[in-house]
């Protein structure tokens, strides 16, 4: 069971204001034309990457790795991320295809995650593959705020390659569960 002073850590802290930056996320992109409320979105990417760079710094430095830490960092970055996507798609500023493959790899890997938990009483921390796949998905979402056009080369790169990692680490994300579950994966 996890008690409040796991709860009540620096690095959930960051974790938590991250989580809450989709409140204003959602309601700041209703006027994405406007370029002030375009400069205080890419202020608040930046916000939201520093803290999910420091939290876990600070609960490395801090000794203050604990089981709730490992919930609620990937959820804040799956909340903020996700709010941002879905007002993006209705937005219609990103395609269909982008916005179900991250949902649904979000989705996948959420519920997979519940299993895992429940099966193995732990909770697996991320890895470096689905870590640098948000930092990819985060690289277009800013090319967005900043009005790259969307047929130029740097953001169809961007583009692309973060089709590619999303699969990539979804694939990874199955071939580490399955390793774990037949126990071949001795840490968690």
């Amino acid at each position: 069971m996890i008690n409040k002073k796991e709860i009540l850590t620096i690095s959930n802290l960051l974790s938590f204001v991250r989580l809450f930056l989709a409140v204003p996320f959602w309601i700041l992109m209703e006027q994405l034309d406007d370029p002030n409320t375009r400069t205080i979105l890419i202020v608040l990417c930046f916000i939201a990457f520093l803290t999910d760079i420091l939290d876990g710094f600070v609960a490395r430095y801090r000794n203050e790795i604990t089981e709730f830490g490992k919930i609620i960092d990937p959820l804040a970055d799956k909340v903020c991320m996700g709010i941002i996507i879905i007002k993006l798609y209705l937005l219609g500023e990103i395609s269909q295809l982008f916005f179900f493959i991250i949902i649904g790899r979000d989705l996948l890997i959420f519920i997979a995650g519940l299993f895992l938990t429940k099966k193995l009483g732990k909770v697996l921390p991320s890895n470096v593959l689905g870590k640098i796949t948000v930092v990819f998905i985060g690289l277009v979402i800013l090319s967005i705020f900043f009005r790259i056009p969307q047929d130029n080369l740097w953001f169809q790169s961007f583009y692309l390659s973060t089709i590619g990692l999303i699969i990539s680490s979804l694939v990874g994300y199955a071939i580490r569960a399955n390793e774990i579950l037949k126990g071949k994966h001795a840490t968690i």
